[in-house]
């Protein structure tokens, strides 16, 4: 079975939908190396335009396969850490990408799993699902940046008791603290958040790219932010696709941007 399904859409959105239902989802070698491929392929792809990740059946990811994980403690620490962090970095170089990315929790996002979603550009939670990093609970330090993509979220102290305690905190929740952008009626989530995939995918690339990269730089201060403006705006005002925004603003039509 193919543990990585990718749907290109004809208005650029991508689609990528975690395929092993009967395990949640989990992570294995062979998805790895799947989402290695098709990361490094949508890099490449400029017909792209936002990328969407959700899982099949009733989970979003329940994380690193533990048959998987506990096979790991018959290595050595040198070599542990070589293969772990071979891992985290196949799996967050969805951090890389220029397009936006954004994650549909339609279920259990744990630990590892939840992180994937977190690494996303935003992300959308069935109200109902269950986010958790249960890490500390199964003997393991947390791994795939927990530390860093949890308190980046949502501030230090919901990370800190989400971590510590290992508790499950719902989508509706997670909305609510900010961990995630807003949750949804299960039944509406994919498609809603297909629905705001269009909307990204739909504007001017370059502008779009150039936003995604402001973001996430994390200016220092108000000059920094000002240097990085004074540079990407103008970049845009010398493209196709801002003169086909004014007219088709004047025009009172939607615009047809190309990325040009």
């Amino acid at each position: 079975m193919n543990e990585l399904l990718v749907d290109k859409q004809g208005d650029g959105v991508v689609l990528i939908t975690l395929n092993r239902p009967d395990r949640r989802n989990s992570m294995t070698d062979g998805m790895t190396a799947q989402w290695a491929e098709t990361i490094k392929e949508l890099a490449a792809d400029r017909q792209a335009r936002c990328l969407v990740v959700t899982g099949a059946g009733t989970a979003f990811s329940s994380g690193g396969d533990l048959s998987w994980l506990a096979d790991r403690g018959e290595e050595e620490v040198p070599a542990l850490r070589d293969r772990m962090l071979a891992f985290y970095r196949t799996w967050l170089s969805i951090t890389h990408l220029e397009i936006p990315t954004i994650a549909a929790v339609n279920g259990p996002a744990v630990g590892a799993g939840l992180c994937v979603a977190l690494a996303c550009d935003l992300v959308y939670a069935a109200d109902d699902a269950k986010l958790l990093a249960p890490f500390t609970s199964l003997g393991l330090h947390p791994g795939m940046a927990a530390t860093y993509l949890l308190p980046s979220r949502a501030g230090i102290n919901l990370a800190r008791e989400l971590l510590l305690t290992g508790r499950t905190i719902s989508g509706a929740e997670a909305a609510r603290e900010g961990l995630v952008n807003r949750s949804y009626p299960g039944e509406e989530l994919l498609e809603k958040t297909l629905e705001i995939a269009g909307r990204v995918a739909a504007n001017a690339p370059i502008a779009t790219r150039l936003t995604k990269i402001a973001l996430k730089t994390a200016h220092n201060d108000l000059e920094e932010a000002l240097k990085w403006e004074s540079l990407a705006q103008p970049v845009t005002m010398t493209s196709k696709d801002m003169l086909e925004g004014l007219t088709a603003h004047r025009e009172r039509r939607v615009p047809k941007f190309t990325g040009s």
